[in-house]
């Protein structure tokens, strides 16, 4: 279909890996363009945990130490069933939180909205509020801003680059993480066999 416009223009903060398939199929070069702000995002690093029951509780020691710092705090995950997950670990654990996973549509602008306000802990699958800028209330940037945390491996870089870019937006204050699961089956299928 693209191929058949005169002519094709976009912009996205994410394209940089799919650079060589845009020229191959559109004949379309990529240039980057700066950033109007320069960013203030913290990498944190991965922490690979044995099991995805290790994974969990170390998920949920991440959102409790940033909740209680008035933090607001994102975890990204691949599937509706990883989010409900998760969600019942929280709810177990007393952590008020808002699950956003493309199942709530008619809520889903207001829950991303209230994403970026202090303390307020959301889970969201990968294409849950995905185009929607996560504003932060004055307290949450004077926290420190949004902190990311990435709950998966996914396949292509560049969703993970979505997940992880949602913080930090604009010049905000903001952090993000992996915290991942021997127990992935992306990692499973690529890491070496004992």
């Amino acid at each position: 279909l693209f191929p058949r416009y005169l002519q094709l223009a976009g912009m996205s903060g994410s394209l940089r890996e799919s650079r060589h398939e845009l020229r191959a199929l559109y004949g379309c070069r990529m240039a980057m363009v700066p950033s109007a702000r320069p960013s203030q995002q913290r990498w944190l690093g991965t922490r690979l945990y044995r099991s995805a029951e290790l994974q969990g509780a170390a998920v949920l020691a991440a959102v409790q130490t940033h909740q209680a710092r008035g933090r607001p705090v994102l975890v990204g995950t691949d599937s509706v069933a990883a989010s409900a997950a998760l969600s019942a670990r929280l709810h177990a654990a007393r952590v008020q939180h808002q699950l956003l996973n493309a199942v709530q549509d008619a809520d889903e602008a207001a829950q991303v909205a209230r994403a970026g306000q202090q303390g307020v802990v959301t889970i969201a699958t990968n294409i849950a509020g995905r185009g929607t800028d996560i504003q932060l209330d004055p307290a949450a940037r004077a926290a420190g801003g949004l902190h990311v945390i990435a709950a998966l491996c996914n396949r292509s870089r560049r969703i993970d680059r979505q997940l992880i870019g949602r913080g930090a937006r604009q010049g905000d204050p903001g952090s993000a993480e992996r915290i991942a699961s021997l127990d992935d089956p992306l990692l499973a299928r690529h890491l070496p066999r004992p």
